[in-house]
């Protein structure tokens, strides 16, 4: 017989993907971040990109160790983009061509307000020159009015038309190419008039001072709002410690002992630390000695200070208040924390909401468009419009330029009347205007500031929304699905009661009696409650835990078990003192064949009617009794139904537990009978979840599943699904939810599935996630509607549609301040968000 190699049998396993962060300089509009794009995605081994104008961040996805970061930072240098890996701790190596992003922004703050200062200045000597004879005759004088627009376009102006050119070379014209075309061909076709005044054309200097000045009042504005919408993040950073105090010899510990500092990245899992009142907590830790109390407001977003004695956990970037205490290192650098909330919010700044593609699908051949707009504009009036409407002209700038009898240039004055302008000249000045009025860069901040600004506010108030898709999903919510136990439930439950079933231990084949010298016969409350908790000492569940509780409150001896196996949603089972037991729900103990009677049924029936969950106790092959837990709603479960609801939103219950228990707690909160899923073990979550989603739709695998009844009920139209848990069982239903919200307390698995995790465990905090999602969404499509409006009504006022029948026409001075009042207005529409959100 011949063997088939074990290659064959093998299934390939998928290659790992790797992220790798650049941030990148030198991006001004939409046009530049889809030429970064362009770029990365072009390097081979890369998968996917995602760059981010707000943040100047590039996010690239490959297989594991096919990319080399830096061969992509030199490949974005190259073509001008200055570039540099992000490192581990997120800071920039010493040697590194770039600065951290932090203070390359500080500098660039700095050179645009000096820029802004020159170009103000130009601006106020070019407009004094209007005022006549009531200023020096030097301001008067076009020659002087040419060296201003000279000094104009070499200092202030200079970076824009080099970076103009440098798009222009790369192939990847942007913002600053149109604006540098536009501000050259005015000044040449001044400096033309200028030289050969016998063609009788305007000279118009103001016109490239007056749009450089306005342009780069813009771009200050503008940059100062993105910092306003950064700052919640920089505040993030901030927090991260970078001194811890080491304990040198923790077999001497105390609150007060000699420590050494030491940088925070170095401190090791298991090392002791020392905190004192006033620092910050350097890495997540339980602590060891002392007690104080903790301002967890970073994490929470509570002001309430918090006790902490030993055997708390502390976190790291918290604030210690009023104590000494030692601390036992128990996650570090990239693991802790507040490390994952940064992680999770600076990606959730590179995720673009759906809705931005089409403005990214625009803004890539923007550049090309306005272009070949203006040079179809140019065409039309130099060739046709001057000749169809003769006595149209265009108004010049400012500045009006009289002649002399001789012919020759003077000074300027507003006595004379303007010449009539040439076809030629009309035709460029409103070509000009179209390329200055367009502005990519108003579509490119549209979304990544508006989720700058609500991510940022979302982590100040421990909600950590993972990126704008996730926005625009939750702005579609019509459902929102709560598991119960853990979520609507404290998650603390108690033993309320435990009742044996008589004749347990009477069976003829003898299984029981390896018991009889620890339990005698007939089976107490007592006895019945120590066999469970003996089985439940090898599993972690809420319901372990309160019978485990209930036997130590009691000050009952646990036996010892052994070979213990848990089967999720079903039950557990252990052996002990020699005999099975087991633990579990009605499907449990019918999986091994475990007969229930009547009397069994109906009294477990009755408890689940009370709100109680029902543990089936099976000894040796009988049913042995039931244990009933009571797990309280949690205080805040009413008021988040309530507000859910009261926002148009379907709620509904999925539980694992009968249905009886299940709609006992339903009825608590007003809930209808037909939005209450029961009976769902955790394997079928995820598949109650898409039956809600594809409900309506023909060929949904009802038959499949074991609760079909349950889903036929409740499924009548298609729905976008939230889906609300805490538990590592919630996760397949968390995955397959259009949204999935965790809580903060769960486990890591639902956290890293979900795509919203709340930070305080407060429920009422999927209410407000929601709103926050739903109002900076909001934001993004009004960005985006601005962004297009600008566009769209501007460049047909710049090419002159109005100007035969209202005479009316946008200068290339007026383009240039629509055009900085666009992105202006965009950044700050979204710094809005904060402002109304701290008086709301």
């Amino acid at each position: 017989m011949q063997l088939v190699p074990k290659t064959k049998l093998t299934p390939e396993i998928p290659p790992i993907p790797e992220k790798i962060i650049l941030d990148v300089g030198g991006m001004k509009c939409a046009a530049c971040v889809n030429a970064v794009e362009r770029q990365l995605s072009q390097y081979p081994g890369v998968k996917s990109v995602c760059v981010n104008l707000a943040t100047e961040v590039a996010v690239v996805e490959s297989e594991a160790g096919a990319v080399n970061p830096d061969s992509l930072a030199k490949r974005l240098t190259a073509v001008g983009f200055p570039t540099q890996p992000r490192t581990a701790s997120g800071i920039a190596d010493e040697t590194s061509a770039l600065q951290d992003p932090a203070e390359r922004q500080r500098q660039e703050m700095h050179s645009s307000l000096r820029q802004l200062v020159i170009a103000g200045i130009l601006l106020v000597l070019s407009g004094m020159g209007h005022f006549g004879s009531s200023v020096p005759p030097v301001l008067n004088n076009i020659w002087f009015h040419c060296g201003l627009a000279t000094v104009a376009l070499l200092i202030p102006g200079r970076p824009i038309l080099v970076d103009g050119w440098l798009g222009w070379r790369r192939n990847a014209p942007n913002m600053n190419t149109l604006i540098g075309l536009g501000t050259l061909t005015a000044y040449t076709a001044s400096l033309v008039a200028l030289l050969f005044p016998q063609m009788g054309w305007e000279c118009f200097f103001d016109e490239p001072v007056m749009m450089l000045g306005f342009i780069l009042l813009g771009r200050t504005l503008e940059r100062q709002a993105r910092g306003r919408a950064a700052a919640a993040f920089r505040q993030l950073l901030a927090l991260q410690p970078q001194v811890a105090r080491l304990i040198a010899n923790p077999e001497k510990v105390a609150a007060g002992s000699f420590s050494v500092e030491i940088p925070a990245k170095q401190v090791r899992v298991g090392e002791w630390l020392q905190v004192l009142p006033g620092d910050k907590i350097p890495v997540d830790g339980e602590v060891v000695a002392g007690q104080t109390t903790v301002d967890e407001s970073m994490l929470t977003g509570e002001a309430v200070p918090v006790i902490k004695q030993p055997g708390d956990m502390v976190t790291a970037g918290t604030l210690n208040q009023s104590g000494a205490i030692a601390i036992q290192t128990t996650r570090t650098g990239n693991d802790t924390t507040l490390a994952q909330i940064v992680a999770l919010v600076e990606a959730a700044q590179t995720r673009k909401a759906p809705v931005q593609k089409l403005a990214d699908r625009v803004a890539g051949y923007f550049t090309y468009g306005v272009l070949a707009a203006a040079i179809l504009t140019f065409t039309f009036w130099y060739f046709f419009g001057t000749h169809i409407w003769p006595d149209v002209t265009m108004p010049g700038g400012i500045e009006m330029l009289s002649h002399s009898a001789h012919g020759k240039h003077s000074t300027l004055s507003t006595d004379y009347a303007p010449l009539p302008l040439t076809a030629l000249l009309t035709s460029l000045k409103l070509a000009i205007a179209v390329m200055v009025v367009a502005c990519p860069c108003a579509l490119g901040l549209a979304t990544p500031t508006a989720i700058l600004v609500g991510t940022g506010m979302g982590a100040e108030r421990g909600l950590l929304i993972k990126g704008g898709d996730v926005l625009e999903r939750v702005h579609q919510l019509d459902t929102v699905v709560f598991d119960k136990t853990g979520t609507l439930t404290t998650g603390n439950p108690t033993v309320t009661d435990c009742l044996p079933i008589k004749g347990v231990g009477k069976d003829e084949s003898g299984e029981e009696e390896k018991l009889l010298s620890v339990f005698p016969l007939p089976l107490t409350s007592s006895a019945l409650l120590q066999l469970a908790a003996a089985v439940e000492s090898g599993t972690y569940h809420p319901l372990a835990k309160a019978i485990q509780q209930e036997a130590q409150q009691q000050k009952l001896s646990i036996p010892d078990a052994v070979d213990f196996h848990t089967e999720p949603g079903l039950g557990v089972s252990a052996v002990v003192k020699g005999t099975c037991v087991l633990l579990g729900n009605w499907d449990w103990l019918s999986w091994h064949g475990i007969p229930i009677n009547e009397t069994a049924q109906q009294v477990a029936q009755e408890l689940a009617v009370d709100g109680k969950t029902v543990v089936c106790v099976a000894v040796g092959g009988t049913l042995a009794g039931l244990i009933a837990v009571r797990d309280p709603l949690r205080p805040d479960a009413q008021a988040t139904v309530d507000e859910l609801r009261q926002m148009g939103l379907r709620v509904m219950l999925l539980s694992g537990d009968r249905l009886e228990a299940a709609s006992a707690i339903a009825k608590q909160l007003g809930l209808d009978s037909a939005d209450v899923i029961a009976g769902v073990p955790p394997a079928k979550k995820a598949a109650a979840i898409e039956a809600l989603q594809r409900a309506g739709k023909k060929g949904t695998p009802h038959s499949s599943l074991i609760y079909r009844d349950a889903i036929n009920r409740v499924s009548t139209q298609h729905s976008v699904v939230a889906m609300v848990g805490d538990g590592s069982n919630d996760a397949p239903a968390l995955s397959q939810a259009d949204v999935g919200i965790a809580l903060h307390s769960g486990t890591d698995v639902a956290i890293e599935t979900a795509e919203i995790v709340l930070m305080r465990d407060c429920l009422t905090d999927v209410v407000e996630s929601i709103q926050l999602s739903r109002a900076t969404f909001n934001k993004i499509r009004q960005n985006l509607f601005w962004a297009f409006a600008y566009n769209t009504i501007g460049i047909p006022l710049a090419a002159g549609v109005l100007l035969p029948s209202l005479g009316f026409v946008l200068s290339p001075s007026g383009a240039a301040a629509l055009m900085a009042f666009s992105s202006v207005s965009v950044v700050t529409n979204s710094v809005l968000l904060r402002l109304l959100a701290r008086h709301s």
